[in-house]
């Protein structure tokens, strides 16, 4: 086990510099870090007033961004919890490749409904799909995406689970329907993790998170 501390840049809340913010691909990467019991550094990053020493390592001014070994830093969640497997396999959270992308489509679909105007466009349906694709997986897998033992889809999930059910019932008055049963008792099981308990942003960072993107 590292004796000092891994580094990892993650955002700060909107209006709030020194409180964790509602990055749901940070939220992983401190996820994976947490079941893993690595201990790590949290660097919180105002993403709407980079400091100029971040922009030197993420020039694209993107979190997270790991640090590794050779004091190089890394971007994008899957790459940074891929590192973080390789480095820390026990215990592990590789999903086999054939439920790798289980709810991989949920997020985008998530957007384009909450960012949709028009009723009719078929993106609550779309979003309702996925859903009720990840509901019978679980019924069929369960509880969690690879039965008993949590793994990366999971971590991937859980913070994107969580925005949808705040967001879309803040903006748009929307709840996952009761019927899914299996997606509530995995939501339910995810967010009252130690971990997610511990990584979780407030519920009103999230909506002001996402508030512009509404608007926008």
């Amino acid at each position: 086990m590292a004796a000092t501390p891994v580094e990892v840049c993650v955002k700060a809340a909107a209006g709030a510099p020194d409180i964790l913010g509602d990055c749901p691909f940070s939220q992983r990467v401190l996820l994976t870090l947490e079941e893993k019991k690595v201990p790590h550094e949290k660097k919180l990053i105002n993403v709407e007033n980079k400091p100029d020493w971040f922009l030197t390592i993420s020039p694209e001014g993107k979190v997270p961004v790991f640090k590794c070994d050779d004091d190089k830093w890394v971007p994008d969640s899957d790459v940074i919890t891929q590192i973080i497997e390789e480095k820390y396999p026990n215990p592990s959270f590789v999903t086999p490749q054939e439920f790798s992308s289980v709810g991989s489509k949920i997020f985008p679909s998530f957007v384009k409904f909450l960012k949709s105007k028009d009723p009719n466009d078929g993106s609550e349906q779309a979003l309702l799909d996925e859903l009720r694709a990840l509901d019978e997986h679980l019924k069929a897998h369960g509880p969690y995406v690879n039965g008993e033992n949590i793994s990366a889809v999971d971590l991937s999930l859980a913070p994107k689970l969580f925005h949808l059910e705040i967001v879309l019932d803040h903006f748009k008055g929307w709840k996952i329907p009761e019927n899914l049963t299996y997606v509530h008792a995995y939501m339910k099981l995810l967010f009252n993790r130690e971990s997610f308990i511990k990584t979780k942003p407030a519920k009103e960072h999230v909506i002001a998170g996402w508030a512009p993107k509404v608007n926008a």
